[in-house]
């Protein structure tokens, strides 16, 4: 069902700053740059198999409402047939049918976790 750790979504204050650290001293390259929306702009940065989503939002957004990491991210095939598959277990879904991001290519759903922690499943519609 699940494939693997998509990626890992880490709240940031100023997203160049963060891409900095992240590309001069950590040593990872950006990917991708993307504002979402008018409140939102992401950057990725591949790690292995897996990558770091540095997430921008705009300064209404209250930072620690969320936690400094937002979210994980597991890449799998189906959204739609395994948030059918969460349902019937009572888990809590933040999203009811997946999300279509074509900006990113993906479509994603978000759920909760037992302790509250945020998850998200991941499907690429395109490839890149």
């Amino acid at each position: 069902m699940l494939r693997k750790v998509e990626h890992i979504g880490i709240q940031v204050r100023d997203l160049d700053r963060s891409i900095k650290f992240y590309t001069e001293v950590l040593g990872l390259a950006l990917r991708k740059r993307v504002r979402l929306n008018e409140t939102t702009e992401l950057a990725f940065l591949p790690l292995g198999e897996s990558e770091i989503e540095l997430i921008c939002k705009s300064a209404e957004y209250t930072f620690a409402k969320e936690g400094i990491v937002n979210h994980l991210t597991f890449r799998v095939e189906d959204v739609a047939g395994i948030l059918d598959h969460l349902r019937a277990h009572g888990v809590e879904l933040i999203h009811q049918q997946p999300v279509v991001l074509e900006k990113l290519g993906s479509r994603i759903a978000f759920f909760w976790g037992p302790d509250g922690e945020k998850l998200e499943l991941f499907a690429p519609t395109t490839a890149g």
